[in-house]
């Protein structure tokens, strides 16, 4: 179920006032409900992990900004974008994807956001989950409806990993300034992100097309932020920028970077489609440590072994085999 939207209605109006204490009367003007739903809607809040004292005596104080992906905190960060007009929030969702795919095929317009604190089945690619426990990542769906042949999609996976490196490196690169050494992330080909060699961010294109053209696609975006451990089966190849960097950051600032990120590859990509392509190809193999000279297994046609040779006209990988340069369309690259 979406989130109420008076609960981010809400938490805008205790942060705007985040020194002073706010009457529930006040609250219920600013919001157009009662007292006694105020109350409720704060106990809801209070649930969900946001730190509120006070009661309906006394009124109520925000304790601490809550880093929540809400609509009310991440729309004004994001005017003048496609990408973001409109944000979907749920504090608790199967799958961001699969709600978005569903919007979509309902006529949900273009750049249409949709972000979850947890996923209870958010899933990869092909048949692997994605691990989504609340509010330590960001698990958010975009809907676009580009001008593109149902081939040319890969454009739009390889398109969102340079989004997500250029954010992470505008947040992650510049609040700390004294870090010994610049955060790295490394593209692998066609949807992860990887810190020192995990794991730390995964992007799933779903799409529905004519034979010709897209109807329309969601873009899936999960990014490990401030999570401390991992299950056992993960903990060897997943890892989040609070394990990397050792500081936790604010996932609001790093979803709004990635969101505006987004949305300027998306423009370009509209506006000058040739020019953007090339510039996407060139950009993600400078930006991927594997795309050239790499040894690497690859899971398709029965799997193939050889070395790596960056992309193709199209974006697919090519790889130099002991029969010849083969072209990897799908399979899985390790």
């Amino acid at each position: 179920m979406a989130t109420d939207e008076r609960l981010g209605r809400i938490v805008r109006v205790l942060s705007d006032h985040a020194t002073l204490v706010a009457s529930g009367t006040k609250i219920a003007d600013e919001i157009g409900t009662s007292r006694s739903e105020v109350w409720r809607l704060i106990q809801q809040l209070r649930r969900l992990g946001v730190d509120i004292a006070g009661h309906p005596a006394t009124g109520y104080l925000l304790q601490k900004i809550p880093d929540l992906l809400l609509p009310e905190v991440l729309i004004p960060m994001l005017r003048g974008n496609v990408v973001g007009r409109r944000i979907h929030h749920y504090f608790k969702i199967a799958s961001t994807n699969t709600a978005a795919m569903q919007a979509a095929a309902a006529g949900e317009p273009e750049g249409a956001v949709f972000l979850s604190e947890e996923q209870v089945s958010g899933r990869g690619r092909g048949s692997h989950s994605w691990h989504s426990p609340r509010s330590t990542g960001i698990y958010c769906s975009v809907i676009l409806r580009p001008a593109l042949a149902p081939a040319d999609a890969l454009l739009l996976s390889l398109a969102t990993g340079l989004a997500v490196v250029n954010a992470v490196q505008q947040i992650c690169g510049t609040k700390h300034p004294a870090r010994e050494q610049a955060i790295a992330p490394d593209l692998r080909w066609p949807n992860d992100i990887l810190l020192n060699g995990k794991k730390f961010c995964g992007i799933l294109i779903e799409l529905t097309a004519e034979t010709t053209r897209v109807r329309h696609v969601v873009v899936g975006i999960g990014i490990n932020v401030n999570q401390a451990s991992f299950p056992d089966d993960l903990e060897h190849e997943a890892t989040s920028l609070r394990l990397e960097t050792g500081h936790a950051w604010s996932r609001v600032d790093l979803a709004a970077a990635v969101l505006k990120s987004l949305d300027r590859e998306y423009r370009e990509l509209k506006q000058s489609p040739q020019e953007a392509r090339q510039s996407i190809f060139r950009r993600f193999e400078q930006h991927s440590s594997s795309a050239h000279g790499r040894k690497v297994h690859v899971d398709e046609n029965g799997g193939f072994n050889g070395v790596t040779e960056g992309l193709d006209e199209h974006g697919f990988l090519r790889v130099r085999t002991a029969q010849g340069l083969r072209t990897v369309l799908s399979g899985g690259v390790r």
